[in-house]
């Protein structure tokens, strides 16, 4: 396992500064960078890692380091400087040693440690290596450093209050796919996960692993119940059995979240802005641009569609994903992914929004976002769902409600291709509102208010309906 602690900075970590921090260790230990110098690795002489410091990020967006690291962080004022170090368990020096690093950068530059109690300055002494304790550097292009690897699958042991999708879970990510593995976060049951990580784990080969306190392991996702085999952590029996620590307690939340997962489908045009979209639900449903965005958490930069397009022209072909944020009085946040595909530029957004009990969710506002969409962004397809969950926008490892369905729109192109006769005329009892131009309609379904788990069956029914439908029917009608 390792142990995260983070310096919180009002100045920029330069060189001399840095490497004053890395000698808390004294001057016996040694230095090696990965990740072309993203990462430096504080050694034993043996080569045995003790601390990787992370490159330090510029934080422009308010919010962040409470969002991520709770209410007891009090960091400088935006712009400040982020580094995140990483303590590992094997060596029990190794921890002290990443706090006295951290105070140190707090010290000369101005600001705060996290956690507080983890800060300070003193030279922590660390052991000799024993004569038969060696270290092979890892080549190129490897599998970022995880706390257990095996044939199948990269583990991570973590335990902090909330879990994001960082730029060293992302390489991991990433890593893990490449090489055929799954990625396996294990954590204890207090600990939450960001909508951005639990997005990236969902779906098979992918795990949270809950180690539960009355023993056992549990998916923080499912509930199975888990037991480390072969490699991997897989459900005791089949079908999977529910753990009673996922269900223990549980009940329905009064808050709940919107959730807009939407595609979009552009032209390749030199003056394409990519982000536009996005951007106008985040105004329609919250009165407000986002705050940020970024490619990892913590989100750093001020929110700005051209800086996201530039990113994406540098990355084309190849898809680019990144994340946005919004205030700290307006908890939401999005996934952004962009794709080249046959028809142009598909952008497709997830973007959930927290509402507390006292405050009302602007389902009235879904409607006119969806002709918005159709009119200037190349809507192709928005579905909508509410879910009672926490406002917060993170997850624990128990059960919750399942999302409901709200609404579902059909952009131009997919009712041309559906036939326009067949897709206003669902099994249903209700009547889609036409949005776009009568030469290009667009159609849009209302499927109840949230409150019903029925809506899922009309989802189901509406889309078997559309999928049957051709272009050619609409002609001959």
């Amino acid at each position: 396992m390792t142990n995260d602690i983070i310096a919180l900075t009002e100045k920029m970590p330069d060189p001399t500064t840095l490497l004053a921090a890395l000698h808390a260790g004294g001057p016996d230990l040694s230095l090696t960078a990965t990740d072309d110098g993203a990462v430096i690795q504080l050694c034993t002489a043996a080569g045995r890692p003790l601390v990787s410091v992370e490159s330090p990020i510029l934080i422009h967006v308010p919010g962040e380091a409470e969002r991520l690291l709770g209410p007891d962080v009090t960091p400088p004022q935006p712009p400040y400087w982020w580094t995140e170090t990483r303590a590992s368990n094997a060596i029990p020096e190794a921890e002290p040693l990443a706090g006295s690093v951290c105070g140190r950068l707090a010290m000369l530059l101005g600001g705060t440690t996290w956690p507080r109690k983890a800060g300070g300055t003193t030279v922590v002494e660390t052991p000799q290596d024993s004569d038969d304790v060696t270290a092979t550097r890892l080549p190129d292009g490897a599998l970022p450093a995880v706390d257990v690897l095996t044939g199948s699958t990269a583990v991570v042991l973590a335990d902090r209050p909330v879990l994001p999708l960082t730029t060293w879970l992302s390489d991991v990510l990433r890593a893990t796919a490449a090489s055929d593995r799954a990625l396996h976060i294990v954590t204890p049951p207090h600990v939450r996960l960001t909508v951005p990580l639990r997005t990236a784990l969902v779906g098979a080969p992918n795990r949270w692993v809950i180690k539960d306190p009355a023993g056992g392991y549990y998916d923080g996702l499912s509930g199975a119940e888990l037991v480390w085999k072969d490699g991997t952590f897989a459900p005791t029996e089949m079908p999977a059995k529910v753990a009673d620590a996922f269900t223990k307690g549980t009940k329905p939340s009064d808050e709940r979240r919107l959730t807009v997962a939407l595609r979009t489908v552009r032209s390749p045009d030199a003056d394409l802005v990519l982000g536009t979209a996005l951007e106008t639900a985040w105004r329609r449903l919250t009165g407000a641009p986002p705050a940020g965005w970024g490619t990892a958490e913590p989100i750093n930069l001020p929110w700005s569609p051209r800086q996201l397009t530039d990113l994406a022209r540098n990355r084309s072909p190849k898809p680019t994903h990144a994340l946005a944020i919004g205030t700290p009085d307006r908890p939401a946040v999005a996934t952004h992914r962009t794709s080249r595909t046959t028809a142009g530029i598909a952008e497709d957004v997830t973007l959930t929004i927290g509402y507390p009990t006292t405050e009302q969710v602007p389902l009235d506002a879904i409607e006119p976002l969806a002709a918005e969409l159709v009119d200037t962004h190349g809507l192709t397809t928005m579905l909508t769902t509410l879910t009672k969950a926490s406002a917060d926008l993170t997850l624990t490892p128990h059960l919750t409600s399942p999302p409901i369905p709200i609404t579902f729109t059909l952009g131009t192109r997919d009712v041309r291709s559906t036939g326009l006769t067949h897709a206003r005329r669902p099994p249903l009892a209700m009547k889609p509102v036409q949005l776009g131009t009568t030469t290009a309609p667009a159609l849009h379904y209302p499927l109840g208010d949230g409150s019903d788990s029925d809506a899922w069956t009309a989802l189901q029914t509406l889309t078997t309906h559309l999928k049957a439908g051709t272009p050619e029917e609409e002609t001959r009608t």
